[in-house]
């Protein structure tokens, strides 16, 4: 998988074997055969990997087909928005009067400044 997954995102960056090499700082034949699989890139060059093409190491390594990682405040705000309850209450805010709004925010921000208690 490793193999197949660096072909695909050098070629898709246009680059040689020898450009890419260079820009992990390996030589040109030690790169082809992590192409070809013959060769296994240690935990450093597969890190030096992930960041060049900006997916996660799971990704390259066959563990994930999602190539990049969500953040831990993508997950909050997915499970937010997954959530039954608060998309009722979500659509429910432009409907409220102005003053309930404004009450509501305050209670947020007394919730926040009081966020250790």
């Amino acid at each position: 998988m490793l193999s197949l997954r660096l072909k695909a995102l050098r070629e898709k960056k246009h680059m040689t074997q020898q450009e890419m090499a260079e820009a992990i700082d390996v030589a040109r034949t030690t790169y082809a055969m992590y192409e070809q699989g013959k060769r296994e890139p240690d935990l450093a060059t597969i890190n030096k990997l992930a960041s060049f093409h900006k997916v996660t190491t799971d990704y390259l390594i066959g563990r994930s087909d999602e190539s990049i990682s969500i953040s831990n405040d993508d997950k909050e705000f997915e499970a937010f928005a997954n959530d039954p309850s608060l998309q009722k209450w979500y659509k429910e805010l432009p409907e409220s009067k102005e003053e309930d709004l404004r009450r509501l925010r305050k209670m947020w921000e007394i919730l926040k400044e009081n966020e250790n208690l």
